[in-house]
C-alpha cells in the first residue's frame, strides 16, 4: 500500500498587492536611473576600470540573493506605500545636489544610491523595509569609497614596515612613505597601500556578519577584526617584501613576483579570518531571517502607491532642475596665454634629475616654466585653469595637485604655506621639494581644499563665475633638511598677487 501525501504548492510572492507595489517600484527606480544616467555610467565605469572597486559589480547579485533568502518570511507580509520614505529620497537628492555643486563624484554616487533606497522604502512600506533592512543597507557598498584613505594607509604601512625591519635587525630610515635600507630605496606606492584588500574585505565582512551571526556583539567584533587585520597584514607584507630583498639580495620588490606574493598573502589572511570567525558563528542553517508577524502584526494603512512612486521620481528630479537653472555659461579660456616675466628672475630651461610638474587632469589651460635669480635659486611656476569644473575636471580631488597618480613623486606632509597657500612636501629618490598652491575659485583665493569645495558649491547653487584656477610655486630643497621656503617667498614677493595671475590666465576681467 502506498500513501500519497498532498504537496502544497509554494505560494508565489507576486500576489496582486505585491505585483502592484513591485511594478510601481520598478517604474520609479527605472525613471530615477534614466534621470541620472550620467551618474549611473560614471558609477559603473569606476567599477569596471578601477581595480579597487571591481568587487562592486558583485553587490547587486548579492543583494538579490539576500532578498531571495528572505522570501519565505516575506510571502505572508503585505506591502504598503509609506509616505515618510520619501524623506529618504529627498535626503539622497540633497546629497546629489551637494555633490554636483562641489564637484564631488562620491556624494553624487551616494546620493543616487540613497534615492533608490528611499524609493524601495516608500513603495514597499515600513514593515517590508524592516524585513529587508540589510539588503537595502548593503546597497551602500555599490558606492566606490576608499580612495581618500590611500595616503594615510601608505603612511601607516611604511611606519609598520620600518618598525618590523628594526625588530628584525635591519637598519631602516623612514621619510614619509620612502624606506631606506642598506640594500635599497623602497617606496610604499598607492598600489601597495592595501586599499584594494581593505575595501573588498569590508564588503565581504559585512555580508558574513549578517549571514553567519545573530548576536550584534559578535557582528561588531567580527567587523572590527575584518577592518583592522588588512591594515596590519599590509604592514607585515611590506616588511616581508623588503626583508626578502635584504636577506637574498634578489630585487624581489622590483619584480612582479611581489605582487603575486601580496595576493597570496592576503588570500591566506582572508581565509584565516573566516576560519577563526567560523568557530563563533551563531546562526544555524534553517534559522528564520525575521519574524514577519512581529514586523507586521496588523493590517497597515497604505498611502496611494501611484502617488508615492510618482512623488519619489519628482523629488529625485528636483536637484536636476535646480542645477540646470543655476548653471552659468562658461567663459572661454584664452589659448595664447604665456607665463609672465618676473622682476629679478629669468626664465630658464628646466633641467633636473627628477622632472616634476603638478597634475591637473583635463585642464583647459596649463602652463609651467622655471625661473632663476642672480643667486642661482630656481623656482617652478605653474598655472592650471578650468573654464568650468565637471566630472574629471576638478580643481581639487584625488590625484589632483602637487603630485599625480602613479607618479615618481610621493607626498610626505602638508601645512600652511606662504601668503595663506597650501604647502605640500613631496619626495622622490632622496630629493625633496616643497609646493605652494593658491586656488582661485568664485570670489576667493585660498590654500584650503575645503574652502574650494564650499565656494564651488556656492557658485553652482547660486550662480557666479564658473572658472577655477590654481597657481603653483615649487622648489627643490637646496640641501638635506634645508627648506626651500625662503626662495619661494622671495619669488612670490616679486611675482605679485596670485589672484591677478590666475585671473589673467583665465581671461577674467
Amino acid at each position: 500500500m502506498t500513501a500519497v501525501l498532498p504537496i502544497r504548492k509554494a505560494e508565489p510572492l507576486a500576489l496582486p498587492r505585491w505585483r502592484t507595489h513591485l511594478l510601481a517600484l520598478g517604474l520609479a527606480a527605472t525613471a530615477i536611473l534614466i534621470l541620472f544616467a550620467r551618474d549611473v555610467a560614471s558609477l559603473v565605469g569606476v567599477w569596471l576600470d578601477t581595480a579597487t572597486f571591481n568587487h562592486c559589480a558583485l553587490i547587486l547579485p548579492l543583494i538579490a540573493w539576500l532578498v531571495w533568502q528572505r522570501l519565505p518570511e516575506l510571502r505572508p507580509m503585505t506591502p504598503a506605500a509609506w509616505m515618510p520614505g520619501l524623506a529618504i529620497v529627498a535626503l539622497g537628492a540633497l546629497a546629489w545636489l551637494a555633490g554636483y555643486a562641489g564637484s564631488v563624484a562620491l556624494a553624487r554616487h551616494a546620493g543616487l544610491v540613497v534615492m533608490l533606497q528611499g524609493a524601495v522604502i516608500a513603495c514597499l512600506g515600513k514593515s517590508v523595509s524592516l524585513a529587508i533592512a540589510f539588503p537595502i543597507f548593503y546597497a551602500f557598498f555599490l558606492v566606490p569609497v576608499g580612495d581618500q584613505l590611500v595616503p594615510p594607509l601608505q603612511t601607516a604601512t611604511a611606519q609598520m614596515g620600518t618598525a618590523l625591519l628594526g625588530l628584525a635587525g635591519v637598519p631602516a630610515h623612514l621619510e614619509g612613505i620612502f624606506i631606506t635600507t642598506p640594500t635599497g630605496y623602497f617606496e610604499v606606492a598607492e598600489a601597495c597601500s592595501g586599499i584594494q584588500f581593505l575595501v573588498a574585505m569590508t564588503a565581504l565582512g559585512a555580508l558574513a556578519a549578517n549571514v553567519c551571526f545573530r548576536s550584534w556583539r559578535r557582528r561588531i567584533l567580527f567587523m572590527a577584526a575584518v577592518v583592522v587585520l588588512p591594515i596590519l597584514a599590509n604592514g607585515v607584507r611590506a616588511f616581508a617584501v623588503i626583508y626578502i630583498d635584504e636577506v637574498t639580495g634578489i630585487e624581489f620588490a622590483a619584480s612582479d613576483d611581489h605582487i603575486l606574493f601580496g595576493w597570496i598573502f592576503f588570500g591566506v589572511a582572508m581565509a584565516l579570518v573566516m576560519a577563526v570567525g567560523r568557530r563563533f558563528f551563531d546562526r544555524k542553517p534553517g534559522d528564520p531571517w525575521l519574524d514577519a508577524s512581529a514586523l507586521q502584526p496588523v493590517a497597515t494603512v497604505s498611502s496611494p502607491i501611484a502617488f508615492v512612486a510618482a512623488a519619489a521620481v519628482a523629488i529625485a528630479a528636483l536637484p536636476l532642475a535646480w542645477s540646470a537653472a543655476a548653471t552659468s555659461a562658461a567663459q572661454p579660456v584664452p589659448s595664447g596665454y604665456t607665463l609672465p616675466n618676473v622682476p629679478g628672475w629669468q626664465k630658464v630651461e628646466a633641467r633636473s634629475r627628477l622632472p616634476w610638474r603638478p597634475h591637473y587632469a583635463n585642464a583647459d589651460l596649463f602652463r609651467i616654466a622655471r625661473y632663476r635669480n642672480s643667486a642661482g635659486e630656481e623656482i617652478d611656476l605653474a598655472v592650471a585653469v578650468y573654464a568650468r569644473q565637471e566630472d574629471g575636471r576638478e580643481l581639487v580631488g584625488f590625484g589632483q595637485g602637487a603630485i599625480g597618480p602613479d607618479g615618481r613623486w610621493a607626498w610626505t606632509g602638508s601645512g600652511e604655506g606662504p601668503q595663506g597657500s597650501r604647502l605640500d612636501r613631496i619626495a622622490s629618490h632622496g630629493t625633496t621639494r616643497e609646493v605652494a598652491t593658491f586656488y582661485r575659485v568664485g570670489g576667493i583665493v585660498t590654500g584650503s581644499e575645503l574652502a574650494v569645495k564650499l565656494e564651488t558649491m556656492k557658485t553652482r547653487l547660486l550662480g557666479g563665475p564658473t572658472r577655477a584656477a590654481a597657481v603653483v610655486v615649487s622648489a627643490e630643497s637646496p640641501a638635506e633638511a634645508v627648506s626651500p621656503r625662503p626662495a619661494i617667498e622671495r619669488f612670490l614677493v616679486a611675482l605679485g598677487p596670485p589672484q591677478a595671475l590666475a585671473d589673467q590666465a583665465a581671461g577674467a576681467p
